[in-house]
């Protein structure tokens, strides 16, 4: 994707040129023609043509600024809120500079409303207009188009951090072939697959066109780390270092700086203490809404199963919560009573990775019970669990404790949050994702919440319950 990167500055500055001058003879529209917001007097009345020199020399000016600022700079990740702040600051720095030039020289000519109309359009024009490119970009990355080939040396925490970062974010634009480890016991995590030892990278490097190198390795291995980096600078790649930091989890890794010295500290985790109440407040709000909202669904759901097999409608069945705490989850009966004792007898059909169990045609299942989970509205008694506080909302699947007892030391770190009724893994491929790819949504989504990451996981599960995109 690098290697395309000054093809698309260059359309980008052709576009905001254009977008710039558009948003001047706007501006210039409803200053002149429209008179907003008061009349304009016939004598104050401006040509437009007077007016082209001043877009131009806008034009150029904003320009410079922005290439200044590093708005055309590519940064990985950067969101288009903090593109549009920085075109905000940009853009009224470079207005105010011309209208101080202007009026120190041409004080009575022309209309100072004129800029901040410009300065507005101008913002928006061209923020709307990145927000479209993103899209597409990012349609295109998750197609696998447009994107800069990678290799990860290193399958510790830190290497595993970044293929959750890039599992989360596919709109990074990496795809990552696999990964390379010295450790014997290391194995092939969900589908990045591990290649072989770092003996291996030369061989890689000649047999694949591999755009960069990202090293993960702890700083004991620097003599092993100058080494790659020489393989890789040999082959045409480029090479990106993560930093250990000595071992720490870099979800708890705080940087701040005195006079340009970086300093290194721990944070607080990112659901914890006052986030942690703000996460409760939304949902209890939430979950009481939907309840109401839901009640009559509810029941009828509730009646179809009590018509349609014998048994009860709840199904309860213990999960591990926040902190390994065991709790009694509650869903709408799917299958036939006893189904639990017939699990030994299934478990040669298990389509599942890891720890989990799943059958996509299980034949334990009832045909109410096989549209329910399609559809996942056997989780709707959970809501009760979320207003109990055993549940939120969103957040990693539950797990059974015979799945706990199986899991590996870095998987436990997705008992350190609430599980939720719906999560990251549910949106981005649900049942189709490996379980390893699961917990690294998990921890990317612990490491990274926000309330807005909350609304944006809950908006996303709504189109991914109508298409049942990976669900059984």
């Amino acid at each position: 994707m690098q290697r395309h990167a000054r093809t698309l500055m260059l359309v980008q500055v052709g576009i905001d040129f254009l977008l710039i001058n558009a948003a001047f003879w706007l501006a210039y529209i409803v200053r002149y023609e429209f008179r907003f917001p008061i009349t304009v007097a016939e004598a104050n009345y401006v040509r437009y043509t007077e007016y082209i020199p001043i877009s131009l020399l806008l034009s150029v000016g904003l320009l410079a600024i922005y290439r200044i600022e590093g708005i055309y700079n590519y940064v990985r990740g950067r969101t288009w809120l903090e593109e549009m702040y920085g075109l905000l600051t940009a853009t009224f720095t470079g207005i105010v500079i011309l209208v101080f030039i202007f009026f120190f020289f041409r004080p009575q000519f022309y209309s100072r409303l004129i800029y901040l109309y410009a300065g507005i359009l101008i913002v928006l024009f061209l923020t709307s207009v990145r927000v479209v490119i993103r899209m597409v970009l990012g349609s295109l990355r998750k197609r696998g188009i447009g994107v800069d080939r990678a290799l990860i040396v290193g399958g510790g925490e830190i290497g595993r951090a970044i293929m959750r970062n890039v599992l989360a974010q596919p709109d990074l634009g990496y795809r990552i072939m696999g990964f390379l480890d010295d450790d014997p016991g290391k194995t092939t995590i969900g589908t990045f697959r591990l290649l072989g030892s770092t003996d291996a990278l030369p061989r890689l490097l000649s047999e694949n066109a591999i755009d960069e190198v990202i090293i993960t390795l702890p700083w004991h291995a620097r003599g092993k780390i100058v080494r790659i980096m020489e393989h890789a600078e040999r082959a045409g790649a480029r090479v990106k270092i993560v930093p250990d930091l000595f071992q720490l989890s870099l979800s708890k890794i705080a940087v701040d700086a005195v006079g340009g010295i970086p300093l290194i500290g721990v944070k607080d985790a990112a659901i914890s203490g006052g986030a942690l109440s703000i996460k409760r407040v939304m949902d209890v709000i939430i979950a009481l809404l939907l309840f109401l909202v839901l009640l009559m669904p509810t029941a009828i759901i509730a009646l179809i199963i009590k018509l349609s097999s014998p048994g009860p409608v709840i199904f309860e069945q213990q999960r591990v919560g926040r902190g390994g705490k065991l709790f009694t989850a509650y869903k709408f009966r799917t299958m036939r009573v006893g189904a639990d004792e017939e699990k030994e007898l299934l478990l040669h059909l298990n389509e599942a990775s890891g720890p989990l169990f799943k059958i996509r045609n299980d034949p334990r299942m009832t045909r109410v019970g096989k549209w329910l989970r399609r559809t996942s509205l056997d989780e709707l008694p959970q809501l009760f669990n979320v207003l109990r506080g055993e549940m939120s909302l969103v957040g990693p699947r539950p797990p059974l404790p015979n799945e706990v007892a199986l899991y590996e030391e870095w998987h436990k770190r997705r008992l350190d949050v609430a599980p939720g009724v719906t999560g990251l893994w549910q949106v981005s491929g649900r049942s189709e994702l490996t379980f390893d790819e699961m917990v690294m949504l998990d921890l990317y989504y612990i490491e990274n919440w926000s309330p807005w990451l909350d609304m944006w996981i809950l908006l996303k599960t709504i189109p991914a319950l109508l298409t049942a995109r990976g669900a059984y």
